[in-house]
């Protein structure tokens, strides 16, 4: 049965022997070691039966309260006796916090799991934790590893967008003295598009080659079970997929195909004017009261809004009537 103190602090394999009040509201807790397996020698699994010293270490736990807590571990340096066993000596170690440690285990972990799962930032985490910038980013990159090395989940529709990083570096030969790009701004995206997978990669740059790079990753069957690819209206994406997915139908997403239909419309209006009225729009003119309802959902208007557009387009003859049968699929 684990004890009372061991329950207090949460932290397997040790207990609170006693606890100090220090200056600004800080306590000392002075622990012991609480868990047998600790004897037992890292480098034969011999548990140890003499004790060759004492030793003690100041590792960092989780924030407690509001003025923190400071932990002092009072463990035993053992003799190991096997005669086989490299090992002469060693200090007992559990699983939240091996030898030489200075930070807990859950510490570590809570600090990448901000960062992956809660959407923290590193310098933001560093300084809820207490930790340093490059402490964090190590645990990050650690909880990282088992989402990238994870096997990729089925995707039935892919998602492919690019995203822009930054600016782009040049650098320049010594020998020829051309510029070569070494930091492409545009990054592009796989997602998926349908399921719960999220990001499922992410490469530099955003040519055809970029694309089939990444694809050539993955398994052969992963890429059999992609029946559609979304993309925005690039004519590059879908180059890619019409050679590294042949089998997919190739989709554009909802977002560009409206960006375009309004931007055709926008077109088509301040055209029809100029040519009729033969001067820019002006705030008079009823098409241009109306830019802003054009360009919204018909369920986002009411009947009345609906109507009112519709009948005053429809009286001013060929502008009206030319935006009307834009709308018109």
């Amino acid at each position: 049965m684990v004890n009372d103190t061991t329950l207090l602090l949460d932290l397997d394999g040790v207990s609170v022997a006693r606890v100090e009040r220090l200056a600004y509201g800080r306590r000392r807790v002075h622990l012991v070691t609480a868990d047998e397996t600790a004897r037992a020698c890292p480098a034969c699994g011999v548990f140890a039966t003499r004790v060759k010293g004492s030793a003690m270490t100041r590792p960092r736990d989780l924030p407690y309260g509001e003025g923190g807590l400071e932990l002092r571990w009072h463990k035993r340096r053992w003799w190991c006796r096997e005669a086989g066993c490299p090992r002469r000596s060693f200090t007992e170690q559990i699983l939240q916090i091996p030898a030489g440690a200075r930070l807990t285990a859950r510490l570590r972990d809570t600090a990448g799991h901000r960062i992956r799962d809660a959407g923290s930032t590193v310098i933001q985490a560093a300084r809820d934790l207490h930790l340093s910038w490059p402490t964090v980013m190590e645990a990050f990159r650690t909880q990282a590893r088992d989402v990238t090395e994870a096997p990729l989940p089925q995707v039935t529709v892919l998602g492919i967008d690019e995203t822009r990083r930054g600016r782009p570096s040049w650098e320049q030969d010594a020998e020829t003295g051309k510029w070569r790009l070494t930091r492409d701004r545009w990054h592009t995206g796989f997602v998926d598009a349908l399921g719960h997978g999220g990001l499922l990669g992410q490469v530099e740059g955003c040519t055809v080659a970029d694309v089939l790079a990444w694809l050539a990753t993955t398994d052969l069957d992963w890429r059999k079970g992609i029946g559609y690819v979304a993309i925005d209206i690039s004519a590059t994406y879908r180059a890619a997929i019409r050679i590294g997915l042949a089998h997919a139908t190739v989709v554009v997403d909802h977002f560009h195909v409206v960006q375009l239909a309004n931007k055709m419309l926008s077109m088509v209006r301040r055209r029809t004017t100029a040519e009729t009225r033969s001067r820019r729009g002006r705030a008079s003119d009823p098409e241009w009261k109306a830019r802003r309802r054009l360009l919204r959902n018909r369920e986002d208007l009411t009947d009345d809004q609906f109507a009112t557009m519709w009948n005053t387009l429809l009286s001013e003859g060929k502008i009206g009537q030319t935006l009307l049968l834009t709308l018109l699929p």
